[in-house]
């Protein structure tokens, strides 16, 4: 962006369409002011058949797609006779629990129409801050995916307090686009993007169509109103949503919903806002963190060959671990020592350090017997290890 903000062209146009066509990880968030009608209540059936039918043909084209939904609370309060905005937490949390049924049959019944399967995932912010139930999370998406399943994603509201909530779903599908290092993150709206004053106050403000760093002039044109009747998210949320977004390699774009296929009207051209993260790719941003970020709480002692295999990008398998040290749990980021000592990689570990002295040199396939419960084959599986020329 050079500016205040710039016009939208015909090349921020192509530009555009290409990020989302060629994304092969997609997250899209979908709000209660989209979801849900504002005045009665009810889901609005033809407009979640025209996102579906959008997710449908991403899918079509090799794209893998994970959905975060708002909608629960303010389904539930209309079941319950509540008013969503002026409910107690407790209230809430009810309406949550009625409303989740609803949501979750709602996308079911949508996806099956074009042959997806679709599951239920419930987090909290607790759970993307503790390093283990963010892997456990992190593993089942990983596992959907691979399956071909749809997940749908929403805040978990009926366990979630004040303390462990993230409060708007924007922040909430940022987090995961982190989780599952994701391409891109769509951020379904009721505006067009980000402008540089309040397009409600002043119409002919201008769309900021890209953001490559998030300056205080950008921060400063968020407004703090609310967006939606239903929803509980403002530009400013998605600001935040954006930092955690494009730190983890992420782009994100903010786009209009109120229409009966956003996702193809914004590989058409439509006027949005995009913001970039630069030359960092999902995949490196984590192994950057892995790196350089956590402390290493525990070391695993590997033969030859299993430091051979680690060289060439594979796994750690138990089969090649020959000593155990330190006390640390699963999730905990560990050193991996090569037989002369010195250090070859460093990574998560899939079983804690008693489980990893159990299972130390012998094969995958004796982990059930041994630990009475079937883990991940790998004791440090390749996607949350890297190699120590790389760890600084």
């Amino acid at each position: 962006m050079t500016g205040p903000a710039a016009e939208w062209s015909d090349a921020h146009a192509r530009r555009s369409a290409a990020r989302l066509r060629d994304a092969r990880r997609i997250v899209v968030k979908v709000g209660s002011a989209l979801l849900v009608d504002d005045q009665t209540g009810r889901l609005d059936e033809h407009w979640l058949a025209g996102l579906v039918g959008d997710l449908a043909r991403v899918r079509s084209r090799g794209q893998q797609v994970v959905v975060v939904s708002s909608g629960a609370i303010a389904l539930g309060s209309r079941t319950l006779g509540l008013v969503p905005r002026r409910n107690r937490l407790d209230e809430s949390q009810a309406a949550a629990a009625v409303g989740q049924i609803q949501l979750a049959r709602a996308w079911r019944n949508a996806l099956s129409v074009h042959g997806l399967e679709v599951a239920q995932v419930l987090l909290t912010l607790d759970d993307s801050d503790h390093r283990r139930r963010y892997l456990n999370a992190r593993n089942t998406l990983e596992t959907l995916l691979r399956l071909g399943v749809v997940p749908v994603v929403n805040e978990n509201d009926t366990v979630a307090t004040a303390e462990i909530r993230y409060g708007d779903n924007d922040r909430l599908a940022a987090r995961v686009a982190q989780m599952i290092s994701a391409d891109c993150l769509v951020l379904l709206s009721d505006v067009s993007g980000l402008y540089a004053r309040d397009p409600r106050v002043d119409p002919a403000a201008a769309l900021v169509p890209e953001v490559a760093t998030l300056t205080p002039d950008i921060r400063a044109m968020a407004s703090d109103a609310v967006t939606g009747g239903m929803g509980s998210g403002g530009m400013r949320t998605k600001l935040l949503a954006a930092d955690v977004a494009t730190s983890a390699g992420t782009a994100m774009v903010i786009a209009y919903g109120r229409r009966e296929a956003p996702l193809a009207a914004l590989e058409s051209g439509e006027a949005c806002t995009w913001f970039l993260p630069g030359a960092v790719s999902p995949v490196t941003a984590r192994k950057q963190w892995i790196a350089g970020t956590l402390q290493p709480t525990g070391e695993l002692c590997v033969d030859d060959g299993a430091a051979r295999a680690l060289a060439a990008g594979a796994s750690l398998l138990a089969a090649g671990v020959r000593s155990v040290d330190g006390t640390f749990g699963r999730g905990d980021a560990v050193r991996i020592l090569g037989p002369d000592g010195v250090e070859i990689a460093r990574g998560l570990a899939a079983y804690s350090s008693d489980e990893a002295r159990r299972i130390a040199g012998r094969h995958s396939g004796e982990i059930t017997d041994l630990l009475g419960y079937r883990g991940r084959d790998a004791l440090v599986h390749r996607d949350d290890l890297v190699l120590a020329r790389t760890t600084g």
